[in-house]
C-alpha cells in the first residue's frame, strides 16, 4: 500500500510506499527534509491483486496526477420521468401532416447510359423498380432530360437521356 501526502515545505504532493513510514526523506523537488508519515494523510485505493497471468500495467500521466487524485462529491439527478428537451422542435400543423408534408423533397436522377448492364437495356426495368420503391403518392414530378456524353469505346460524342424524379420521402 502506498502512502500520499504533501510536502510541508513546497506543497509538492508524493507517493510513498508504506514501507517507509517514519523514515527521513529528502523532497524531491524542494531538497528539503521530510518525514513520511505513519497514517496516510489520503487512503489510496487498493490495487488489484497481481498474478502471473495479469502483469502490472504503469499507472497513465493522467492517473498520476494530483488533479487525478482531488476526492469530488457530484451528485447525479435521479428522475422517474424523462427529463424535459431543451431544444424543442416545432410541431408541424396537422393538415401539412395529411398532405405529406414533413417527408423531405427528393430527387433521384437516371441515366440511360448508366442502365445498360452486359450490352442489355435495362432503363426501363431500374425505372420501375425506382417507382415502385418512391410509391406514386409521393412522386411530385418526373422530368426528361437529354445529354451529351463522350463514349470511350467509340472516342466519340454521343447523344443520351435520362430521368429526374423529384418525389418527397
Amino acid at each position: 500500500m502506498e502512502i500520499i501526502f504533501n510536502c510541508p515545505h513546497c506543497e509538492q504532493e508524493l507517493s510513498v510506499d508504506a514501507d517507509g513510514a517514519g523514515s527521513e526523506i529528502p523532497c524531491p523537488t524542494c531538497g528539503e527534509a521530510i518525514t513520511i508519515p505513519e497514517q496516510p494523510a489520503t487512503a489510496a485505493p487498493a490495487a488489484p491483486a497481481e498474478t502471473a497471468d495479469a502483469p502490472r500495467l504503469a499507472p497513465s500521466a493522467i492517473n498520476a496526477s494530483a488533479a487525478a487524485k482531488i476526492e469530488k462529491h457530484l451528485k447525479v439527478p435521479v428522475r422517474s420521468t424523462p427529463g424535459e428537451s431543451l431544444i424543442k422542435k416545432s410541431a408541424v400543423p396537422l393538415d401539412a401532416v395529411a398532405k405529406g408534408a414533413d417527408k423531405q423533397i427528393r430527387i433521384k436522377t437516371m441515366r440511360h447510359d448508366k442502365c445498360i448492364e452486359s450490352g442489355h437495356d435495362k432503363f426501363d426495368e431500374m425505372v420501375t423498380k425506382i417507382l415502385a420503391q418512391i410509391g406514386e403518392p409521393n412522386i411530385i414530378s418526373i422530368h426528361a432530360f437529354s445529354f451529351d456524353h463522350f463514349d470511350v469505346q467509340t472516342q466519340k460524342i454521343l447523344n443520351d437521356y435520362g430521368l429526374m424524379i423529384i418525389y418527397r420521402g
